[in-house]
């Protein structure tokens, strides 16, 4: 057995024997190219094998308007982290109520930033086993560390982003240059703000230490649920 799936499997038992009395809500926190979408898919299949109904979200459904994103610079890394995502409506529509006393009735999407529109995401009532795996950036920051039951955060070094990134994502951003310019600039200063200020590796209840996916590091720092 490999660490990746050692790793997986001793997430979703930890994740798994949560005991509340609502749906178990996970944050999968890291910077950008850490790895977080891939190990919410491999947690996904785990936790579904066991019988436990998922439901998975991210922050990139929950973007402010590009006005709003962008209204410090397109390149302000300060923006970027202050102005990106809309955290009022991640816990209106998806943390209050799938957490204490809420009616489980939520929403998994609130705003396109690719058509720069919101989105006509559908009401769904979760049953009572559900598992909300949400992943994203800055989910340790304190507006939304109260509304989480476990948390993971997935640590690599900014020259890992950096390389994942122009690997991925120089298409989406038209030239291998500005894609550059724009996380030196914007990206790894916000992640480096975050770090520093919030300190989520320590927050976290289990660290992923990703920079080889081949190879991860698990430290389960705080097994117990917050």
């Amino acid at each position: 057995m490999n660490s990746q799936i050692r790793i997986i499997e001793t997430l979703a038992k930890l994740v798994g024997n949560l005991a509340t009395d609502h749906p178990v809500r996970v944050a999968v926190d890291g910077p950008d190219c850490a790895g977080k979408t891939t190990i919410t898919g491999l947690l996904d299949e785990s936790l579904r094998s066991a019988g436990r109904h998922i439901i998975q979200s991210s922050i990139d459904g929950f973007h402010h308007p590009a006005s709003h994103r962008h209204r410090q610079g397109r390149r302000s890394p300060q923006g970027y982290y202050e102005d990106s995502f809309d955290l009022d409506a991640v816990i209106n529509s998806l943390l209050i109520p799938l957490g204490p006393g809420g009616d489980r009735s939520y929403r998994t999407a609130h705003f396109d930033c690719q058509s720069d529109a919101p989105v006509d995401s559908p009401l769904k009532e979760a049953p009572s086993n559900a598992i909300l795996l949400f992943d994203g950036v800055f989910l340790h920051r304190p507006q939304l560390l109260p509304h989480w039951d476990f948390t993971i955060f997935v640590k690599v070094s900014s020259e890992t982003t950096l390389k994942r990134a122009l690997r991925r994502d120089v298409e989406l951003f038209g030239s291998v240059e500005v894609l550059e310019a724009i996380y030196r600039e914007r990206y790894l200063p916000a992640q480096e703000k975050y770090a520093h200020e919030i300190r989520p590796a320590e927050l976290a209840n289990a660290v992923v230490i990703n920079d080889d996916p081949a190879d991860p590091i698990l430290i389960v720092h705080n097994p117990d649920i917050r």
